[in-house]
Parts: C-alpha cells; structure tokens; sequence
C-alpha cells in the first residue's frame, strides 16, 4: 500500500483523524449531490441520506479495496442506493409534504423577496429536466459537485466511456436549449 492510500488504511484501523479528514474532503459535495437527486418522500433529506452512507461506509470499509483517490466514487455509489432504496420506500408510502404555514419563517433560509438564488436554482432544475435521468445524473457530479470522471462512474455504476457519452450528450441539448431560449421565446417543457 502506497503513500496515497495512508488515509485509508488509518480508517480501517478506527482513526478518527483519517475519518475526520475523509468527511471533511467528502460530505459537503456529497450533500449537494444528494439534494439533486430525485425524492419522493419529504421526511427524508439529503443529510439523512448522507448519514445513512457514511455509517454504511464505516461498516463496510474493510470491504473497500480501492485508494484514497477513489474513496468518493465508493462513498457515491453507496449514497446513491441509500437514496434510491428511499425514493422506492417513498413512492410506497406515497407521503406528501405539509402545507407551508404563510406567517412562517422565511422559504429556504431566504429573507425577504431575495430569491435569486432559488430561481437560479429553479432555472437549473428546469434545464436538467430536458435530460434524461443518466445525463442528468452525470452532468450534477461531474459539473455541479466537482466528481472525476471515474468517481462518477463509480457512482453511477457506469464505465469512464459512459459517463463520458452521457456527459457530451448533455452539454450538446443544454446548448441546444440555451440557444433556443431567447429572450420573448416560450421556454420548452421538460420531456417526459
């Protein structure tokens, strides 16, 4: 085992620091991708499921035969199961959201009528959402959450030559729409 494989091999022994120092690497990337998936069921949030991931690759990381380097992928890759066994679970339970109370707190943390960064948030998830599931997919770890190549399709469960497709598909329509979404233009709908 290499120099670059030390954090690794200190938290298959129960070092804290090493466990400190993946989190700290992993978990806020790891967290905005999850809030880009898919859910079904409100109750669970994206740092429900990065908990579930990060207990799980704790568990299992004697299992983990891979170096530093591609921890993420593997961390990835169980995070998204976790999230597809809860979207599963959610669409079972077919839970909804309460209403919003009006006098309540401001939405999302925004105060006031600031909501730029919701609507750029929107705008973005509209865009995505001409995409099929898998271009999306690659196109949020590899350009939103800053993911390799090789840890998205360790993620994804895709080989680098997929992922790679997927990701030049995406960027070929997200310009095509980009164009096409002149000012005084109807905005297309999302496909299916």
């Amino acid at each position: 085992m290499g120099g670059a494989d030390t954090l690794i091999a200190a938290a298959r022994t129960g070092d804290e620091a090493a466990w400190a120092e993946l989190y700290r690497r992993h978990a806020g990337r790891l967290e905005l991708w999850l809030r880009w998936l898919p859910a079904s069921d409100a109750a669970v949030s994206a740092e429900d499921v990065a908990a579930q991931a990060w207990l799980t690759a704790a568990g299992k990381v004697h299992d983990f035969s891979g170096s530093d380097d591609d921890f993420a992928g593997w961390l990835f890759g169980i995070a998204r199961k976790h999230a597809l066994n809860d979207y599963r679970r959610g669409v079972r339970r077919r839970t909804s959201p309460a209403e919003l109370d009006s006098g309540a707190q401001p939405v999302f943390g925004v105060p006031g009528d600031d909501l730029s960064p919701i609507e750029g948030q929107d705008t973005v998830r509209r865009l995505l959402g001409h995409l099929s599931p898998r271009e999306a997919e690659v196109v949020v770890c590899l350009d939103v959450v800053g993911l390799d190549v090789a840890a998205t399709a360790e993620a994804l469960g895709l080989r680098t030559t997929a992922v790679r497709v997927a990701h030049h598909r995406a960027l070929t329509r997200l310009r095509r729409l980009m164009a096409d979404d002149a000012p005084g233009e109807p905005t297309p709908e999302p496909q299916g």
